[in-house]
């Protein structure tokens, strides 16, 4: 491959990404916009802040490998964890999302959006080659992940709640 092919498949690797978490944020606002419980406004408020740091972080990604051919690692905390998984798990804000309501309807778009996220960064983290690239990719891997987590441990309290409230087990 080219330097110039390269070069151009990064950049689009990198405003493919830039979108995909514009919508996250988009998607995340609009909910907690939506959401009628202060708890559940909460937490994806906190997703779409999430959101903003990695649109911040990949812009400057961008500009960098675009004016130097080369990803910044001291564009970014690598240490720095979601904070939104510390309070996903809270019985209060589950209780507060119907298994068949909006919220309920958001979180599997969501699940969607970050396995979109997880995929398309890990695959870049692997065949990147520049080791800063790597770093960043791995990074924001692993924190989509995070949010891919919570949100499915939300979407199988939801359906435990569903099979409970339904007596829907066979024993």
């Amino acid at each position: 491959m080219t330097k110039s092919a390269q070069t151009s498949g990064t950049l689009d690797i990198l405003k493919q990404a830039i979108m995909l978490e514009r919508r996250g944020y988009a998607f995340y606002k609009k909910v907690a916009d939506e959401a009628k419980d202060p708890v559940v406004q909460s937490f994806f408020n906190d997703l779409a802040k999430e959101e903003v740091s990695h649109i911040t972080l990949l812009s400057a990604q961008f500009k960098a490998y675009n004016n130097t051919g080369s990803f910044k690692i001291d564009l970014f905390d690598s240490k720095e964890e979601s904070q939104v998984s510390d309070a996903v798990l809270n019985k209060e804000m589950q209780k507060k999302i119907s298994a068949a309501g909006f919220e309920a309807s958001a979180i599997s778009a969501a699940i969607a959006m970050e396995q979109r996220a997880v995929d398309l960064y890990s695959k870049q983290a692997g065949v990147a080659t520049d080791p800063e690239e790597k770093k960043v990719y791995a990074w924001l891997a692993a924190f989509e992940r995070e949010h891919l987590n919570s949100l499915m441990a939300i979407d199988r309290a939801l359906l435990d709640d569903v099979w409970e409230d339904n007596h829907f087990w066979p024993f």
